[in-house]
C-alpha cells in the first residue's frame, strides 16, 4: 500500500484549484513547544473559507447522527471534507463530491497492543500481529488502526459499524496490504481506496474512499 511521506506535504500557504477528480490533503504541524494553544477548529474554518472563497465567518459545520462534520448552510454541495487530529497537529482530507475519511494517530504512546487487538480486530489480524517482534508491534497496530478508522470515517459510521467487520491483509513486518474483507452493506472490499500516511516523525494515519482512483495533492500548512 503507497505510503504518502512527510517529504511529499509540500509546503503551501494558500489552496491550489481542486478539481472533481482531486483529493486534497493539508497538514498542520502540532505547534512548537510553549507556543500557544493550537485552535484547530480556527485552522478548519480557514481552510474551507479558502477553498470556497468566503469568508470564514460564514462556513457552517454541522455532524450527522453518527458524528461525521459536514458543510451546512449554502455552502453544504461545494465541498466534501474530513479532519483528524493527534498530538496537536490536524489533517484535513478535501474533495468537490468524493465521501472521504482520514484518520491519524501517534506512535509515541505504550498500549498493551495484543489485548487491545483481541478486543476490536479480526482473528487473522491479531494473529498477525501476534507473529510481529515487540518492537514492530505498536507502529504496526497503529497503522491498522487507522486505516479501519479511515474506511469508517468515509462510511459515516465511525466505530459504532464495528471494527472487526473489516479484515486487512499484513505482510510479515506487518505493514497494511490491502482491505481484505468488510461487511457487504459498505461495498466490495476491492472498491474502497486507501493510502497510508506518515506526514511527521511519531504520526502515522491512513486515507480512505469508496470509488475511481482520484488524484492526491498534499500540502503542510505554513503557519
Amino acid at each position: 500500500m503507497r505510503v504518502i511521506a512527510a517529504n511529499e506535504f509540500i509546503r503551501a500557504q494558500a489552496p491550489m484549484p481542486l478539481d472533481e477528480n482531486d483529493i486534497h490533503l493539508w497538514f498542520f504541524p502540532a505547534a512548537a513547544a510553549h507556543a500557544h494553544k493550537v485552535d484547530h477548529a480556527r485552522q478548519l474554518r480557514e481552510l474551507l473559507g479558502a477553498y470556497l472563497c468566503v469568508d470564514e465567518k460564514t462556513i457552517r459545520i454541522e455532524r450527522d447522527a453518527h458524528g461525521k462534520p459536514f458543510l451546512g448552510g449554502p455552502h453544504a454541495a461545494l465541498l466534501q471534507f474530513n479532519l483528524a487530529h493527534s498530538a496537536d497537529a490536524l489533517i484535513v482530507a478535501l474533495a468537490r463530491a468524493q465521501t472521504l475519511g482520514i484518520d491519524i494517530e501517534s506512535t509515541q504512546r505504550t498500549r498493551p497492543w495484543l489485548e487491545l487487538a483481541r478486543r476490536y480486530f479480526t482473528a487473522g489480524e491479531c494473529a498477525a500481529l501476534a507473529a510481529l517482534p515487540s518492537d514492530r508491534l505498536g507502529l504496526a497496530f497503529v497503522q491498522l488502526w487507522s486505516c479501519k478508522e479511515a474506511v469508517l470515517k468515509a462510511l459515516g459510521r465511525g466505530i459504532a459499524f464495528g471494527l472487526e467487520r473489516l479484515d486487512f491483509a499484513l505482510d510479515a513486518e506487518g505493514g497494511v496490504l490491502s482491505l481484505r474483507a468488510i461487511a457487504s452493506e459498505a461495498g466490495a472490499a476491492i472498491d474502497w481506496r486507501l493510502l497510508l500516511l506518515a506526514p511527521a516523525p511519531g504520526l502515522r494515519g491512513a486515507l480512505g474512499w469508496h470509488g475511481t482512483a482520484m488524484r492526491i495533492c498534499s500540502f503542510r500548512a505554513e503557519t
